[in-house]
């Protein structure tokens, strides 16, 4: 989120003066402005959290939410891990986030989010992840002491005991890329190390049955299995009739379709919608 100084910094204030859905974030009891988000960071940013919120070993992701490792500080990052047992309690969440990304763009007031950088790992953040949306698409990674590094497109990020899955950077702002590195968490949090691992799996179902047929079938069920795990491992309720239109499908363009389709979509109708 945009950062813009208000001068001059009225204060000190502390944490509980401020409520959900104040546009403010606090630094040592100063105000500071959270400005809406401009195109170019918005949608990345939405991209991005789905790739955090899907890994496997994610028990809590969120956007936007208040960390606040004192009185007077309060910080939101643009998208954050948490531990569920801390993020799941009432008001703001104690503490720092393992993890946490900021999506710089044109607006980004560069003076804070040094400021802001320094405070997260000061207060036990392992990493921050800076993706620049504006310019040359680049990913600054930074650690508590360590000097600051770049990664680019067509590297990969990792954080060790936050996630199970390295992340290619453009996962974070591109949207296929995004859609893919998502639908792989998917399929490994319903026990799928892949998508081809649903076709094999397939595969092996159908030559059970001995003949052509059988091994079409169970590719097919296989997809069809793996659809609807995705979609009740999200949360997305799954009437009857849907159930029984995936299942009843045989056309493996529709199924390899509509199994894309689960990893983002919100409603369970959505899935049949035509492209």
């Amino acid at each position: 989120m945009s950062k813009i100084r208000r001068e001059p910094a009225v204060g000190p204030f502390r944490v509980d003066q401020l409520r959900e859905g104040d546009r403010y974030e606090l630094s040592n009891g100063h105000p500071l402005y959270c400005a809406p988000a401009r195109r170019e960071h918005a949608a990345p940013n939405l991209i991005g959290a789905a790739v955090i919120d899907s890994d496997p070993a994610v028990e809590w992701a969120g956007v936007d939410a208040g960390f606040t490792p004192a009185p007077g500080t309060l910080r939101a990052p643009d998208v954050a891990v948490a531990a569920r047992a801390g993020a799941d309690a009432d008001g703001w969440i104690p503490g720092a986030p393992p993890l946490a990304i900021e999506y710089a763009g044109r607006g980004q007031d560069q003076a804070d989010l040094k400021v802001k950088i320094a405070e997260l790992l000061a207060a036990g953040t392992r990493y921050v992840w800076v993706v620049r949306v504006h310019g040359p698409r680049r990913v600054e990674v930074h650690e508590a002491g360590q000097p600051p590094r770049l990664v680019g497109a067509g590297e990969v990020l990792a954080a060790p005991g936050i996630l199970r899955n390295p992340i290619p950077v453009e996962a974070l702002y591109d949207r296929a890329a995004g859609h893919r590195a998502t639908l792989r968490n998917l399929l490994q949090r319903e026990g799928y190390d892949s998508l081809e691992a649903v076709r094999t799996e397939g595969h092996k179902e159908g030559r059970k049955e001995g003949h052509k047929e059988g091994r079409q079938e169970g590719r097919e069920e296989g997809m069809a299995e793996a659809i609807l795990a995705l979609l009740q491992g999200r949360g997305i309720p799954v009437d009857a009739p849907l159930e029984t239109r995936v299942r009843a499908c045989r056309d493996r363009d529709t199924l390899h379709r509509w199994l894309l389709r689960a990893a983002r979509i919100e409603r369970g109708e959505q899935l049949l919608d035509a492209p």
